[in-house]
């Protein structure tokens, strides 16, 4: 009778203890003092904070098992993690004035899920439909988070006759290019899109010279309107497959009205493209 007594508090303390683990990982505290880092059961490909008072650092170059996050005073807010294997991790992120914890161990019964799940070759329709919205989850979540940012790769815009086409910023995750990209309408007009392409182009050298455009189709688009009333501000990201350019060519943006004739044309060097962020 004792040793089962005594065998049942161990399970309970054993799960108690578990119990801990996990909801102490629910809030993770931090602030601007000190750091503290989190180490995950896979190497961290993306660590996403859901405010600018939160900053996450991981090495972005090499894959490594932890990151550091810093807090500033401000509104709590959330930090999502994918691990190279593609489990997901979710927290609530508070600022703290006094930390008790500096270090986190997360082990993978922490993982939310997956990010693609795997399927085999006799997997169905379904599991394909699946892949695809699992997708589309991660491309409105990223881009969602890109517009929020107010990082800029540099000040690369055009306007024509009150509309201005501007590329914010260009970043690198994934094998893909994500163009943040605005339309600003400071005219008295409405502005009726009809299409924004991207095309690679080669700069025009001499007079024989001949001029190559290359259309480049996006994996994804974001937020894109159908119109941008009058003096209306309309951002958007265009996901793009990774590419890079030669000295000789550059990124054009064709920005172009339909039943109308404010068009334009924003040439981007190709520095922005192969050093983007």
């Amino acid at each position: 009778m004792k040793n089962s007594i005594l065998l049942g508090s161990l399970i309970l303390a054993s799960f108690c203890l578990k119990a801990q683990t996990v909801s102490s990982l629910d809030t993770i505290f931090a602030n601007d003092q000190k750091n503290v880092a989190l180490f995950f059961p896979n190497p961290i490909r993306q660590g996403i904070t859901g405010a600018d008072n939160f900053v996450f650092t991981y090495n972005r170059e090499k894959e490594q098992y932890f990151g550091l996050l810093q807090a500033k005073a401000g509104k709590a807010s959330n930090l999502l993690i994918i691990n190279a294997n593609g489990s997901i991790f979710s927290y609530i992120v508070s600022y703290k004035e006094q930390l008790e914890k500096l270090n986190y161990f997360v082990p993978q019964s922490e993982s939310i899920g997956f990010e693609q799940p795997k399927f085999t070759e006799s997997s169905d329709s379904t599991n394909v439909a699946n892949l695809f919205t699992d997708k589309t989850f991660y491309y409105e979540r990223f881009c969602s988070y890109l517009l929020t940012r107010k990082e800029k790769i540099g000040s690369i815009q055009k306007r024509k006759n009150g509309i201005v086409l501007s590329l914010e910023n260009i970043v690198f995750d994934k094998e893909e290019l994500y163009f943040v990209i605005k339309i600003e309408n400071k005219s008295s007009l409405d502005y009726d899109l009809n299409f924004l392409d991207i095309s690679t182009q080669t700069r025009k050298q001499g007079k024989k010279k001949s001029l190559q455009r290359i259309s480049q189709l996006p994996n994804f688009k974001y937020n894109v309107p159908t119109k941008v009333a009058e003096k209306q501000i309309k951002r958007m990201v265009y996901v793009m497959p990774k590419f890079s350019l030669s000295n000789d060519k550059m990124v054009v943006l064709e920005l172009n009205e339909k039943n109308g004739e404010r068009n334009i044309k924003l040439k981007v060097s190709n520095k922005y493209i192969n050093n983007p962020n």
